[in-house]
Formats: C-alpha cells, structure tokens, sequence
C-alpha cells in the first residue's frame, strides 16, 4: 500500500540521457530510470513523482509543491546544481528532506563540477553510482522519514 509520495526532480538536459555522452552518463533513458525509481518506491511502500524540467523556475516550483505535498525530495538538478543560488534557497524553504543526486561521479570530472550550490542545503548527496544514485537516494529519503 501506498502511504506517502516523494518527488523526484530532473534538471535540465536529463531528457536527453540516453544519447547525450553515453560515456560519462550511461545508456539508460530517463524514461527508464523513472520505471526503476517507481519500482523502488512501490517496494519501499510510497509513490514516486517523477518530473524534469530544462527551466529553473519549473524546479523551484515544485520543490516548494513538495514542501506542501511529499516526504521528501530527490533532486539531479544537473547543471542548475552548480550555479542555482535560486534552487539551495527553494530547498531551505521546505520542511522536508531533500538528497541531491548525480549520475557521474562530480568530484572525477571538471573543476567547476566540484562545487555544488545545493549541498549546503540538502540532506545528503549521492553521486556516481549511474542510475543506481536514484535507487540510493530513495532509499535514503525512506530510512531518514519513517
């Protein structure tokens, strides 16, 4: 039985995982990584909004939606991550937990990459695990609201 919801957010250009530098990001679709995200949650016992937005506006928005309606937040705030003062401020805001994820492991690439502007406001980070991040994150946001 499904008892509480947590969101699921995506930044911009994770529409185009997939076929965007399979190298650094895998093969899996975003599409897919939504199916294993809903799988995870239904066993763990809450369901899973899912949404991705190239717009920092529509992320903000539903973070502050969140604060309102879920349990928690995972957050790949993707580019937004690095320079989004707007996103660390909407994520104070709400009352509940919010885990920033990535796929690739930020720390091994760009120098510009390293700093995160939403650290400092989350819960947690999770990063370079590939898809699996999302699965860790859930799991994560479980553990820290039952």
């Amino acid at each position: 039985m499904v008892s509480s919801t947590v969101f699921v957010l995506n930044g911009p250009n994770l529409n185009a995982l997939g076929k965007r530098e399979p190298g650094i990001y895998g093969s899996q679709t975003l599409a897919d990584i939504e199916a294993l995200c809903r799988t995870e949650g239904e066993k763990l016992g809450f369901a899973v909004d899912f949404r991705q937005s190239n717009h920092e506006g529509d992320l903000i928005g539903w973070i502050h939606e969140a604060g309102d309606n879920a349990i928690g937040v995972a957050i790949n705030a993707a580019a937004y991550t690095h320079t989004s003062v707007a996103l660390h401020d909407a994520i104070r805001a709400v009352g509940v937990p919010v885990i920033e994820v990535h796929l690739s492991n930020v720390h091994a690439r760009e120098e510009f990459r390293h700093r995160s502007m939403i650290a400092p406001a989350v819960r947690g980070v999770i990063c370079g695990f590939g898809a699996h991040s999302y699965i860790l994150a859930l799991q994560a946001l479980s553990s820290i609201t039952r």
